[in-house]
């Protein structure tokens, strides 16, 4: 299958362009000053991770029946929808309803991106050497990602602010207007929205892969009890698939708000770019490391470094040290490095073909199953906040909420162990 070669350059093309967006260094403080709440801001990521969890199985599901290019090319159409939404969304009262609107086709496009695009590529290798070949695609990946991210990290950042930019255009005799530079970042993703789509339309299904559409909706139901069946009935999978819920879910929550964690640490919004495109860089070093840990330790051993890497990160926010708390991004950044790599080698080799978008669908439904719960439970914490502190600032609110994060980010850590001494029974490697 020489022709498919090309879809693992596309692949980590298509990852890079869908994920690496230039206002996620600011995306905290942007909808902020946007003119939302700390509440409002919660409870869109929490409509965000609804709507992925309602569409993620069934669109893997179907990616399995009608084929996964065009699924992915779905995926695609629906992040320029959400950019365009978000980049000439005007202020005012229908803000926050057209952020909604925004976050259900982010969702919608997040949920057929999961797991297609990866079963996609995965199948595009030759059957006897995919367990060997497909973590160096992941190594690859990572890298691309790293250098990605840290081009929009730091470019991001720079449009966002509004001095910086001021400084920068100021020989043109043009100055941006005051608050004009808060969506620069949005038009930006707008931009490499595009490029997104002309890559996905470049995908070739690999022609083992069945793709008609009649009876899809059958056969994709029929897919989803089997992908169900094959998640359920898997020691090892409910162990990873619990195991990563948790780590992910505070990981996000923090990533959610690290731009307000930055100001809250008095760093310039710039910074955020520095911060983001240094995360973005741990990548290269990760990457190695992580394929050299899938080889030669367990399951539960990688898994029990990356939850000690994210505790070690949430205690450090809890501190919040002026300036110098800035260093959580590094146990942070490369736990979730770590996990992303273990969780798709371990998954796209436990898993069949003929049901691989299907079950990395129940993946993306467990992450944000997790994240929509802490997205709740972090909204109802900060509003309970409010309500003890009634003259306390966002900021104030916030830095208050922070050590509920580690120390609940233990609790489920301890139960979870609990669980497994009580079954008398580890997952297999």
């Amino acid at each position: 299958m020489p022709s498919l070669q090309r879809n693992l350059p596309l692949f980590i093309a298509f990852r890079v362009l869908f994920h690496a967006r230039f206002y996620y260094p600011v995306i905290g403080v942007l909808f902020l000053d946007l003119g939302l709440t700390l509440e409002q801001y919660a409870l869109l990521n929490v409509i965000w991770a609804v709507v992925i969890i309602v569409l993620e199985i069934p669109s893997g599901a179907l990616a399995d029946v009608i084929g996964r290019k065009r699924v992915v090319v779905l995926a695609a159409a629906l992040m320029v929808a959400e950019m365009a939404v978000f980049a000439f969304a005007p202020r005012g009262a229908w803000m926050f309803w057209l952020l909604v609107l925004n976050r259900v086709l982010s969702g919608a496009a997040e949920a057929c991106a999961s797991g297609a695009d990866e079963a996609l590529a995965y199948d595009s290798l030759p059957e006897a050497d995919r367990k060997t070949t497909w973590p160096r695609v992941l190594e690859s990946l990572m890298r691309w990602k790293s250098g990605g991210f840290f081009i929009a990290m730091v470019s991001g950042a720079v449009l966002f602010d509004q001095h910086l930019m001021s400084s920068l255009l100021g020989w043109t005799g043009w100055t941006p207007a005051p608050g004009a530079t808060v969506r620069w970042p949005v038009y930006a993703t707008l931009a490499t929205s595009f490029l997104c789509l002309i890559v996905a339309l470049n995908f070739r299904e690999p022609s083992t892969h069945a793709h008609g559409s009649r009876h899809a909706a059958g056969r994709a139901w029929q897919n989803v009890i089997e992908g169900a069946v094959h998640v359920f009935t898997s020691r090892r999978i409910l162990f990873l698939m619990v195991a990563a819920l948790i780590i992910d879910s505070f990981v996000r929550i923090f990533l959610t708000f690290a731009s307000n964690y930055y100001r809250l640490i008095e760093l310039p919004a710039f910074v955020n770019g520095v911060l983001g495109s240094g995360l973005a860089l741990l990548g290269f070093a990760v990457a190695p490391l992580a394929k050299r840990l899938v080889a030669r330790r367990g399951v539960i051993t990688n898994y029990t470094i990356v939850a000690t890497l994210v505790f070690v990160g949430l205690a450090g926010t809890a501190m919040a040290w002026p300036y110098w708390g800035a260093w959580v991004v590094v146990p942070l950044g490369i736990s979730m490095s770590m996990l992303q790599f273990f969780t798709s080698s371990y998954l796209n080799q436990w898993t069949e073909s003929h049901v691989r978008a299907t079950v990395l669908s129940f993946r993306g439904v467990a992450f944000n199953l997790g994240y929509a719960i802490a997205g709740i439970l972090f909204a109802q914490l900060t509003a309970r906040l409010r309500i003890a502190h009634p003259d306390a600032g966002e900021n104030s609110i916030f830095a208050m909420s922070l050590p509920w994060l580690p120390t609940v980010f233990l609790a489920c850590g301890i139960m979870l162990w609990l669980a497994l001494r009580l079954t008398g029974k580890k997952p297999r490697d």
